[in-house]
């Protein structure tokens, strides 16, 4: 029996990119042709253009592609979530819609998968982005890589490559404060790495924007990462030996030369500071307690909406499997 490879596709508003996508990957696969089976799986995060059309219309049209309809927009990571939920691929193949992760590389990745590696991250040795964007984005990386809890490699996507034992692995974390590329690292298993050329969007375009890098990038910080708690142990230990000098000196000052500074604008000063210091603190702690209450509601990272798929039964008709913690519909 042939082993089955799953392209695990999310859509937001990307009718410009729907059909040229399945027909770039349908191209690689074709390449396989008799060695292995493909799937196309196309999530959509409850688009407003064309996107459900004409994602319904490939499923008529091949077999093999299923649509996954989001009851509304859950975000970039529960949409990619839900993707990967409904393969049923020996190795699956998250890829954005955009093309901007180049469809070529795939059988880079394969090769890598064949040679009995379980992940095969991509990582992007160059991206056709604004130098503001591409600064911001290797800063983030490199701090991340510092500050994290786990390694991450810097300049890594969601695009590469994870054997099923891998997907399956993700997807029984009940997190829901997801952030895939740590939680694929988190995973572990062997790992292999493919550089590549991440070129700028065939069509269309992109709905992120730069406020959702920074809740996105917040998620890998917070998810991941308690030094920032630990600095503020750090600051707090620091500021405390600091105040009791600054007192003995002061009453040292105060018994042998009287009083002669004036405490004014020290005052002043201290407060702001102080104040600053301890507003960060428990604005760092709030992050935190944001986390601890999205996890403890209970709440699925998605609904699902719809499933279209030619086939006489849909995947996860009932969501009988181990991941109905995050699929309700």
């Amino acid at each position: 029996m042939k082993k089955k490879i799953s392209f695990s596709i999310a859509c937001f508003n990307e009718e410009l990119n729907i059909v040229t996508t399945y027909k770039a990957l349908k191209k690689i696969a074709d390449q396989y042709k008799g060695k292995y089976e493909f799937e196309y799986i196309f999530s959509d995060n409850c688009s407003i253009d064309k996107t459900k059309e004409l994602i319904t219309k490939l499923t008529k049209k091949d077999k093999n592609v299923t649509g996954v309809f989001l009851s509304r927009n859950f975000g970039h990571e529960a949409n990619g979530q839900a993707a990967m939920d409904y393969t049923s691929g020996d190795a699956v193949i998250p890829i954005e819609c955009d093309l901007q992760d180049p469809p070529e590389v795939i059988p880079k990745l394969i090769e890598k998968w064949e040679r009995g590696y379980d992940v095969v991250v991509g990582l992007r040795t160059r991206l056709e982005d604004s130098v503001f964007m591409n600064f911001t984005r290797k800063t983030f990386y490199k701090i991340f890589k510092k500050i994290s809890n786990i390694e991450v490699p810097v300049n890594s996507g969601a695009f590469g490559l994870m054997d099923r034992k891998v997907v399956d692995a993700i997807g029984k974390m009940p997190e829901k404060y997801r952030f895939f590329r740590g939680l694929r690292a988190y995973a572990g298993f062997k790992t292999a790495y493919v550089t590549y050329h991440r070129g700028k969007r065939k069509y269309g375009k992109s709905s992120y924007n730069f406020i959702d890098y920074i809740r996105h990038s917040e998620r890998g910080i917070f998810g991941f990462s308690y030094l920032l708690l630990d600095l503020m142990v750090y600051a707090g230990f620091i500021l405390v030996v600091f105040s009791f000098l600054f007192i003995v000196g002061y009453l040292f000052t105060v018994i042998v030369f009287g009083n002669p500074i004036r405490a004014q604008i020290p005052l002043m000063l201290a407060i702001v500071f102080f104040g600053g210091i301890q507003l960060l603190a428990i604005s760092i702690i709030g992050k935190y307690i944001q986390v601890i209450v999205e996890e403890t509601k209970g709440r699925p990272v998605y609904i699902v909406d719809e499933v279209i798929n030619t086939k006489s039964e849909a995947r996860n008709p009932k969501f009988e499997t181990n991941l109905n913690f995050r699929k309700f519909k």
